[in-house]
């Protein structure tokens, strides 16, 4: 699964792949100390993982289901002292199905990219709101690792959309947190962080089934932006 996962993530984001050429495990290796500030680095990247939560309010009907390729980019808080870039990248594939009898949209998200490998698993529930609004509210659990530490990450979302046309303009908010812990270093240590976020993006659909979308997102020690494609039938 990981050797999928990081072929694939690898093709799709190719030239973000030249341009964010640094290896975010041995980033953190080469610049981890026991002074290091943990818990602005583990805030990065839950909300590197985070970004991912939606690209919409709209739910997948049945029996269709939803694939897309999405690649994310968090600048890095003032406060991370480990990360060596302004920025730190992560492709991932995602995917999702509804299920009717519990009325749940379930979700799945990954990548295994630049020594950094995350998976995850969550819930989607949808509803329209004057028949003009479809809002989501999406719980997500991810566990992250690099060969140096792993982060257990815990996402929570609500993001409210309206379509025009081929349009869909989305605003959403989310809530972050993550429990981070070293290993294999000379000084081993563990962080517990959260942090909300908020975004703006929107979605285009060229074609029937294709859509494309781009967002941004603000926390309160960084920012971060969003980009995909991807297939609903």
């Amino acid at each position: 699964m990981k050797k999928i996962l990081s072929v694939v993530c690898s093709m799709i984001l190719f030239p973000v792949a030249l341009w964010a050429s640094t290896n975010i495990s041995d980033d953190f290796r080469d610049h981890y100390t026991a002074t290091s500030n943990i818990s602005a680095y583990n805030k990065d990247i839950n909300t590197l993982i985070g970004l991912h939560d939606f690209h919409t309010g709209k739910a997948t009907s049945f029996p269709g289901f939803d694939i897309g390729a999405t690649f994310g980019g968090v600048k890095v808080g003032s406060h991370n002292d480990i990360s060596s870039e302004n920025y730190i990248f992560a492709p991932f594939i995602t995917g999702e199905t509804f299920i009717p009898v519990v009325n749940t949209t379930l979700a799945v998200r990954g990548t295994a990219f630049n020594g950094f490998e995350s998976i995850g698993a969550g819930l989607k529930y949808n509803y329209n709101v004057l028949e003009l609004f479809d809002v989501t509210l999406a719980g997500f659990y991810d566990r992250a690792q690099t060969d140096w530490y792993t982060d257990n990450h815990l996402s929570f979302s609500a993001v409210a959309s309206a379509t025009l046309l081929v349009f869909t303009p989305y605003l959403g908010v989310g809530y972050d947190y993550g429990d981070f812990s070293t290993h294999k270093m000379a000084v081993n240590r563990s962080t517990s962080d959260e942090a909300g976020r908020w975004t703006a993006g929107v979605r285009v659909t060229p074609f029937p089934f294709l859509y494309v979308f781009g967002a941004y997102t603000k926390t309160s020690s960084n920012h971060g932006f969003q980009g995909g494609i991807g297939l609903n039938f």
